[in-house]
């Protein structure tokens, strides 16, 4: 049997993309521990949505150092850094730009030059995103999806790579516009940012009462992030894992066949096939960091609720009886067999969640 050339080293340098990934992860981690205390997990997720291209959404109360850890992790990865403090008087050409009118001194002639807003940068840190009207908020639809911006009928690439790191305050809600549907689809994940615990919280206050921040160093380039970024792409996933996967977002549409019956009770709407494409692309990335070539259940567990809380959209039944869509991802857990024999997703889907207990609310 003869193997190609070409394939040969590309299996070289996937693995060598793997190691280097996760170097990159621990060095990245001792790095933001000089300034951020605690939030492993955070840091873990935002580094498998910037391995996978995609963006995140972060949730938490102020205080907790969210515009810090985005700031730090730019800077860590050698990427340009803007921030947007979103407002109610915010308009969409504030961030993405504008056309204004220049005037050739030497002829008099007027053309019109295109002005980068500050969308215009790898990492854009949209800060209370939900602050600002939904005329607004659209401004960045595009630029998450296409990677572009376009203004008078002319299309301007964004600089690669390309990340939304929006945060959001769960308290405050009186005079905020929460985000459509639509646009919180496009977030890969939505990452909740906790209060520490109180050893935690003793290093945080003694941390940032004494000596001034250190300075971060680089831990990797722009086109090494592109490189591992294409490496993730590679990572091999078994069929009945795509399945799993698949599985999790199919249960949660209410009134399909097959759906847990505590689904049809506390959901309104249930996630897209996005959240399947994530919670693949999720897994692949994760492995990567944790220097395994191959994917597994652990992996898509993993990563389950950060992809799927902010697409399941809850009625009023969970609201009253205080049921997250946590813990409708929490229950679907306990009821998809991992044992990849079980799963499927044909007439016996059905069968296997009527085994494992799904019909009980």
């Amino acid at each position: 049997m003869t193997t190609n050339l070409s394939e040969t080293q590309s299996e070289g340098s996937d693995l060598e993309a793997i190691e280097r990934a996760a170097d990159v992860f621990r060095r990245i981690t001792a790095e933001l521990s000089k300034v951020i205390v605690g939030q492993k997990a955070v840091i873990e997720e935002l580094l498998i949505a910037i391995l996978s291209g995609g963006h995140c959404l972060l949730v938490g109360v102020p205080g907790l150092a969210k515009t810090l850890l985005v700031r730090s992790l730019a800077d860590t990865l050698s990427l340009s850094f803007n921030r947007i403090q979103f407002t109610p008087d915010l308009m969409p050409a504030d961030i993405t730009g504008t056309e204004v009118v220049q005037e050739d001194r030497a002829t008099g002639q007027r053309t019109f030059r295109f002005v980068e807003g500050p969308v215009f940068a790898n990492v854009v840190l949209a800060d209370e995103i939900n602050r600002t009207p939904p005329k607004t908020q659209a401004a960045l639809l595009e630029a998450m999806q296409e990677h572009q911006v376009t203004a008078g009928g002319q299309r301007h690439r964004l600089p690669e790579p390309f990340f939304v790191l929006a945060t959001q305050n769960p308290i405050e809600q009186e005079g905020t516009y929460p985000l459509p549907e639509a646009q919180l689809d496009r977030f890969m994940f939505e990452v909740l940012v906790d209060y520490p615990d109180e050893a935690e919280e003793f290093q945080i206050v003694r941390q940032t009462t004494g000596q001034p921040t250190p300075q971060l160093e680089e831990v990797v380039s722009r086109d090494e992030l592109l490189w591992l970024q294409q490496a993730v792409r590679r990572i091999p996933v078994a069929d009945h894992l795509i399945t799993y996967a698949m599985t999790f977002a199919r249960l949660t549409r209410r009134g399909r066949d097959g759906v847990p019956d505590f689904v049809n009770q506390y959901v309104r709407w249930g996630a897209g096939p996005r959240a399947s494409q994530y919670l693949i692309l999720g897994a692949k990335a994760r492995a990567m960091l944790h220097g395994r070539p191959c994917v597994t259940t652990e992996d898509v567990q993993a990563l389950a609720c950060p992809v799927l809380r902010h697409r399941i959209l809850t009625n009023f039944n969970a609201e009253a009886e205080g049921i997250t869509p946590d813990h409708i991802v929490r229950r679907l857990m306990d009821v998809i067999p991992a044992d990849h024999s079980k799963v499927a997703i044909d007439g016996r889907l059905a069968d296997v969640l009527e085994s494992n207990g799904a019909g009980e609310a």
